[in-house]
């Protein structure tokens, strides 16, 4: 694994920006998507209590990151994007970027709802999918997912994507090396380890290539 990089201070919406180095106009998105989702999370439950007080330091910036793992990737599929972390984070980031998009794949229709209010409401570069991951084929450069499924079962999730030449980025905390452990056992795939720049205990799974060992 390679030696961790400084971590950044982010604690809130300024700090957030020096870290990213976003625009003003991008963390007004932000922070509109931020007032929705706290409202739209009084009626259907999108995310934890405290996520919203954890907003800039847990999710923006734990989202924000992949854009430096790959810079050049323009076209990105989050799979079980919910609350649209990563996925609505990137397509703001991405948002003037010439030829980005982002594809949303989420299998409940009451969480497509939201997305596409905050895609729609923002004017951001994104398609709500209400699909399960695994019955679309999108060529995409990277796919990714957060808290959506063991990694075992998520590959299994991105199999279309990494076989149309994707390269998957995978947000993953303190067991992921448990997980790594349990999907060799099924798939054969490449892989990095790099540590994360929102927490101590996160990791980021950098997988290319994937064939099948046996069914999961």
């Amino acid at each position: 694994m390679p030696d961790a990089p400084a971590r950044p201070e982010v604690h809130d919406a300024a700090s957030f920006q020096a870290a990213s180095g976003c625009t003003d106009a991008q963390l007004a998105d932000l922070e509109r998507f931020r007032e929705l989702l706290a409202d739209w999370n009084e009626r259907i439950n999108l995310v934890g209590p405290s996520a919203m007080e954890a907003f800039w330091p847990r999710h923006a910036w734990d989202s924000a990151q992949l854009l430096k793992l790959e810079p050049d990737a323009k076209v990105w599929a989050d799979l079980g994007a919910g609350a649209g972390f990563p996925g609505l984070v990137l397509a703001i980031l991405l948002k003037d970027t010439p030829g980005a998009a982002v594809h949303l794949v989420e299998s409940m229709a009451k969480r497509c709802r939201f997305l596409e209010t905050i895609v729609g409401t923002l004017n951001l570069p994104a398609q709500v999918h209400n699909a399960r991951a695994e019955s679309l084929s999108l060529k995409v450069d990277v796919v990714t997912a957060r808290a959506c499924a063991p990694l075992v079962r998520l590959l299994g999730y991105a199999e279309p994507y990494l076989r149309r030449g994707a390269t998957g980025l995978f947000l993953k905390g303190q067991d992921v090396v448990s997980e790594l452990t349990e999907a060799t056992k099924y798939w054969k795939f490449d892989c990095d380890l790099l540590p994360s720049l929102s927490s101590s205990e996160g990791q980021i799974v950098r997988v290319k290539g994937l064939s099948r060992v046996r069914k999961v």
